[in-house]
């Protein structure tokens, strides 16, 4: 039998500095070619917003030498590819649409990337031990709860066309509900580490489906309940889908019971049909995805169309960057990225930026798999699930496979709430991993210290 020491341990920082190069080579060609392609030259910008980017990529792998060095080494440069490509994006739509140095959004979407990268630096340094968040179980379960109900404070949470999920404080608007689906992960996972044993029970058996029995439907119809309260009061679809779609997610995995995932697809149909025959938002979102180019459609909102148009245009392999028209579809550079990038690069970059995202995902699962402890392994799972789920929501909208909703792209989507919330996602993640990774010691190894202390008393 073999041990693992930490001499043979492979950190895989090397590995991680090597693709952060290759990552930061790609963002970097990618903003040229935005500057030649819109110009004819290079962008005077680059200098700034490269120094700024390869800043943030080299302190956060400093950090991960220093406070992670066993974690996952691609998980970092994947975030890190994202956030520079919808910087680039982002850098495109300010040219199409003459934005300044002094009004570029590129630059502040580098500020923000600056403040998420920090706090999630900050949360490697602080947080030692994923395990200490189980300790504060039920206060991250009221905190989410209060921070997706924060909007609907009089005076505090702003209605944007249709939804209310935004608070705003002076000249500052924030989205707590990128933060919430973190926090509730925390929640759900210290939840179901101890309930699992309960919810493992089975129950009748009904065609062919052992259903759990009735007393331990509670926790399931409480996360429906909630799920629908947020569609009904807030207006809010992707929100509703992503919280309810992160619990049934855990749920299984804490239990390995299919028949929870069809009581809880059988709940959110229940309540998507009730909500599209009682309330006319939810009716215009249905409207718009089922008949995007009628005249009633398009009369209310023609900003799918907008975006399918533009996707078609672009064909397989796209116009180039630089090259499109994405800044005529409404929202460009935050909820139709994808369309943005769709009609530059095409289908087949579109589906190398998915590929990204799914080994973003498969990574956050491997970290679930090789976690030793049941609460660093759902949680580690509900934060792979909420990035997979909200990549899901977004991309299904656009091209018209669900309702389109008012969720953003995980880390390409400009915005600072999104920002914030995924790269402590990361941070999370690679946490989780650390510590998963981190080699055991072996209990017969010679101990030089006790080695030394015993050697001491024979002398004496």
């Amino acid at each position: 039998m073999t041990t693992v020491s930490a001499v043979s341990s492979r950190k895989g920082r090397n590995v991680e500095l090597g693709l952060l190069v290759f990552a930061v080579a790609i963002v970097a060609l990618a903003y040229i070619n935005v500057g030649v392609a819109v110009e004819g030259a290079i962008p005077p910008s680059l200098v700034a917003i490269g120094i700024g980017f390869v800043g943030i990529t080299a302190a956060f792998h400093v950090t991960m030498r220093l406070r992670a060095p066993y974690a996952d080494p691609l998980i970092l440069p994947i975030a890190t590819l994202l956030n520079g490509l919808g910087l680039v994006m982002i850098h495109r739509l300010d040219l199409a649409n003459g934005r300044d140095l002094g009004e570029s959004m590129a630059l502040r979407q580098l500020m923000w990337s600056a403040i998420a990268a920090g706090i999630a630096i900050a949360v490697l340094i602080i947080l030692r031990d994923h395990r200490i968040l189980r300790r504060y179980t039920y206060l991250a379960g009221a905190f989410g709860f209060a921070l997706l109900l924060l909007p609907l404070v009089p005076g505090l949470g702003v209605e944007n066309y249709g939804s209310r999920i935004w608070i705003a404080i002076g000249p500052f608007s924030f989205q707590p509900g990128e933060v919430a689906k973190i926090v509730l992960a925390v929640f759900f996972a210290g939840y179901l580490v101890q309930t699992r044993d309960a919810l493992s029970v089975a129950g009748r058996k009904i065609l062919g489906l052992t259903l759990p029995r009735a007393r331990d439907l509670g926790p399931i119809l409480v996360a429906w309940m909630l799920s629908v309260g947020v569609l009904v009061l807030e207006k809010d679809l992707g929100s509703s889908l992503l919280f309810f779609g992160l619990f049934v997610a855990m749920l299984y995995v804490a239990t390995e019971r299919t028949s929870w995932v069809a009581i809880g697809l059988l709940l959110f149909g229940i309540g998507a049909w009730v909500a599209n025959l009682l309330f006319s938002h939810v009716q215009r979102r249905v409207l718009l995805w089922l008949d995007t180019f009628s005249r009633e459609a398009l009369d209310t909102s023609d900003q799918l169309a907008r975006g399918l148009m533009g996707m078609a245009s672009g064909g397989m392999l796209g116009t180039g960057l630089g090259r499109g028209r994405p800044q005529e579809t409404y929202f460009a550079e935050s909820d139709f990225i994808i369309p943005s990038f769709g009609e530059e690069i095409g289908l087949v970059g579109v589906f190398a930026l998915l590929l990204l995202y799914v080994l973003l995902i498969e990574r956050g699962l491997r970290t679930a798999i090789g976690a030793r402890d049941g609460f660093g392994k759902l949680l580690a799972s509900g934060l792979a699930f909420s990035v997979a789920l909200q990549c899901f929501v977004v991309v299904g909208g656009v091209t018209r496979v669900i309702p389109l909703t008012g969720l953003t792209m995980p880390f390409l989507s400009q915005g600072g709430s999104s920002l914030l919330a995924n790269w402590t996602l990361v941070a999370l993640l690679l946490r989780i991993s650390d510590h998963a990774r981190r080699p055991v010691p072996d209990p017969e190894a010679p101990n030089p210290v006790a080695n030394e202390q015993t050697q001491v008393v024979k002398l004496r």
